[in-house]
């Protein structure tokens, strides 16, 4: 049987270097050929019959022709009415790569759709997939990967995820994990902490965070800075992005080169000075001065966030005096189209020019 190697192929990257990427294509010296479909009514459980075949070849093919079928979601409701989740979680052991690869991009397809993904709840896919997460073949792991991803905007998928204990895991991907996949953990890890953030802190998810916060891909930087912005959103996780000294960080991406990057870190640092100990942080990191220039940039996407760090900084004695020779930059924000802006730009003002009695 053939044993597939890593399948990496290449593309231009944004600066026009070789960037790796994972390939689907399947091994040359497979069959492509795909199972002969019945007509009508008899084609999906003919091919979960198909699944369940000892040869090989018939296996590859029925799943093949699969792939296509579960584009339709009408198709989709059937087979999980069939059973062929079952058939399915089997075949993701099997032997052969392909078999694999196949299995896993069937489920992924699956999960695009609604019904798909409760089929998933119901019938336990996700504690199933989980056993692929150390599989040899790239493409089999990114596929895992797609699907929780996709499990996981769903709060009951998130929920599953969550019970099937995979958050210690997924944390300890991102420190092995090629930077295609690691971006797939990160969307994951996202809408997980949305439900619950103590596994991902108990984990260590903090300290791989901060070292993913200076990663060489956009993407990466972030999408780690949103992880953390979740996590800050949490009584917890607010004190540990504190004590894991993470806020001089995210001051350094608020002037990244790119404007998501500068979003998430504004959006993370927001949360991360709510607490005394995040804004004395914030104030001994200098963020006032990288803040002000996102309030005033002219496409700025982190200036609502901005406004409201600032804010909360001065609501110190240190931040107030500091900003109260800004006053102006909020001022300008009163004419942003943006009804959000011009009310936080109004609070801000109110907040700076407050005195004690």
């Amino acid at each position: 049987n053939y044993k597939a190697p890593h399948l990496i192929s290449s593309f231009p990257g944004k600066l026009g270097m070789a960037q790796a990427r994972i390939s689907a294509r399947l091994p040359p010296d497979v069959d492509p050929t795909k199972a002969p479909v019945a007509f009508g009514e008899r084609a999906l459980p003919k091919l979960n019959e198909e699944l369940r075949s000892p040869e090989l070849l018939t296996r590859q093919r029925a799943l093949m022709a699969l792939c296509d079928l579960v584009h339709d979601p009408e198709n989709v409701c059937q087979a999980v009415h069939l059973g062929f989740l079952d058939n399915l979680k089997t075949l993701l052991l099997d032997h052969d790569s392909t078999v694999r690869q196949k299995s896993t991009e069937v489920l992924y397809i699956m999960a695009m759709h609604n019904v798909g993904r409760h089929g998933f709840i119901q019938n336990g896919v996700i504690p199933a997939m989980a056993q692929l997460l150390d599989d040899p073949v790239d493409i089999c792991r990114k596929n895992t990967h797609q699907t929780f991803e996709m499990m996981a905007k769903l709060p009951e998928g998130a929920v599953g995820i969550l019970h099937a204990g995979l958050i210690p895991s997924l944390v300890f991907k991102l420190k092995t994990e090629l930077d295609e996949i690691q971006e797939l953990i990160l969307d994951t890890l996202t809408n997980c902490l949305c439900v619950e953030a103590f596994e991902a802190l108990a984990s260590g998810a903090v300290t791989i965070l901060k070292q993913k916060l200076t990663h060489s891909s956009v993407a990466i930087r972030s999408k780690a800075a949103r992880v953390l912005l979740g996590i800050s959103t949490h009584p917890e996780g607010k004190k540990m992005v504190c004590e894991e000294d993470v806020i001089p960080v995210l001051v350094r991406l608020l002037e990244d080169t790119e404007p998501e990057v500068q979003a998430s870190a504004t959006g993370a640092l927001m949360f991360a000075t709510v607490t005394p100990q995040g804004k004395y942080s914030a104030l001994g990191a200098e963020a006032i001065p990288p803040l002000l220039k996102l309030v005033a940039g002219e496409t700025s996407k982190a200036r609502l966030s901005a406004i409201k760090t600032l804010t909360m900084l001065a609501e110190l004695p240190e931040g107030r005096k500091t900003l109260l020779d800004h006053v102006d930059t909020f001022q300008l924000c009163l004419n942003d189209p943006s009804e959000a802006v011009k009310r936080a730009a109004k609070i801000a003002i109110r907040v700076i020019k407050w005195k004690p009695f």
